[in-house]
Formats: C-alpha cells, sequence, structure tokens
C-alpha cells in the first residue's frame, strides 16, 4: 500500500486523464494504479495526498473520516475581529453552513514558494495570510468562506492534512514522497 505526498502547482487539474492539453497529474506523476484522496481546484496549489489503496482512498475521502486542512489563505484586505469570528463559528454559505474553522492571521512562511504566475497585487488593496483550518471539504469552500467576510482569497495553499505537512515533508511544486500510512491511522486515534 503507497500513500504518496504530492505538492500540487497551480492551474494543474486534480486527474490523470488528459483534458484538453491542460496539465494533469499525469505529468508530474509517473507511479501506476494511484488515484487521489480528495481534490484541489486547478486554481489552488498545495499538499494532496494519493494511494493505490481503494480503501485508504475512501478512508481519507469519507466525511466520517475527514482530516482537518489546513490553508494558507492571501486574502485581499486586512480582517478584523469580526470577520474572524465569523470564520470561526461558521458561515451559512446558502447550500450549506460551515462547521467552525480554526483561523489565525500569520505572516508569509518563509519557506513558501513563489507563484508562477504572480497573484494580481494593487497597490491601493493590502493583503494579509491567515492559517485557516477546516475539517470538511465542500468545492470552492475556503474560498467561499473569506469572501462571505469581505476578504476574497487571492491565493490559497494547502499546506497540511491531517499529520502530513509542507513543512515537515517539504516539497516543492510538482514533486512528490512516499510516506508511511500508519502515520495517518494513527492520528485518528
Amino acid at each position: 500500500m503507497a500513500l504518496i505526498l504530492f505538492n500540487k502547482p497551480y492551474l494543474v487539474l486534480c486527474q490523470f486523464s488528459r483534458q484538453d492539453g491542460r496539465t494533469t497529474l499525469a505529468d508530474h506523476l509517473d507511479i501506476p494504479d494511484i488515484y487521489p484522496a480528495g481534490r484541489l481546484d486547478a486554481d489552488s496549489e498545495g499538499l494532496m495526498l494519493l494511494t493505490d489503496d481503494g480503501r485508504l482512498q475512501h478512508d481519507i475521502s469519507d466525511p466520517t473520516h475527514k482530516q482537518p486542512k489546513t490553508y494558507l489563505v492571501q486574502i485581499e484586505g486586512i480582517p478584523d475581529a469580526v470577520a474572524l469570528s465569523k470564520l470561526r463559528a461558521g458561515i451559512d454559505l446558502g447550500d450549506f453552513t460551515s462547521k467552525p474553522a480554526k483561523v489565525v492571521e500569520v505572516a508569509e512562511p518563509a519557506w513558501l514558494w513563489s507563484r508562477d504566475p504572480p497573484i494580481r497585487q494593487r497597490a491601493s488593496n493590502p493583503t494579509r495570510w491567515l492559517a485557516l483550518t477546516i475539517t470538511e471539504g465542500k468545492n470552492r469552500q475556503v474560498r467561499r468562506m473569506t469572501a462571505a467576510v469581505g476578504l476574497p482569497t487571492l491565493r490559497l495553499v494547502r499546506v497540511a492534512i491531517g499529520p502530513y505537512s509542507l513543512e515537515s515533508h517539504p516539497l516543492l511544486p510538482g514533486e512528490s514522497r512516499v510516506v508511511d500510512a500508519a502515520e495517518l491511522t494513527a492520528s485518528r486515534r
């Protein structure tokens, strides 16, 4: 049973099948019979887990076993106490209400790579970084959460899933590493 950590680059599709000349996981991973355990949107970057074990893939992706996921979120604007409180409490996003999140304002980590192409920056609009941890993973959830409190997401980087993080398992965009799945199992206990 293989468990692979992969740092998904910006604009890479989370699939192995080719699509209209776009870059996919197949352009970065040449390991047979592995599948993503969860997804990241093309315009998001960062940590993904992949495995060749269907049961493990299901366990990682199943909502009843959701691992906490931590994102570095570059936002446009300066978060105030009210916005942070709303993010922490859970937000009604129309089709669902997000579960409470852990949110702290952070400095941009020194180890974070530059994005290519860089994000758009407007001199009149300051940006800040948040570390935001959720235990669910609805479509575009983090972007929708920050937008709901008036802080649009400019850059979204998943930096941790359960016990695995890009800080403790450094990978540059496009790099992967095989790890012991027992660490994941132990973190659930």
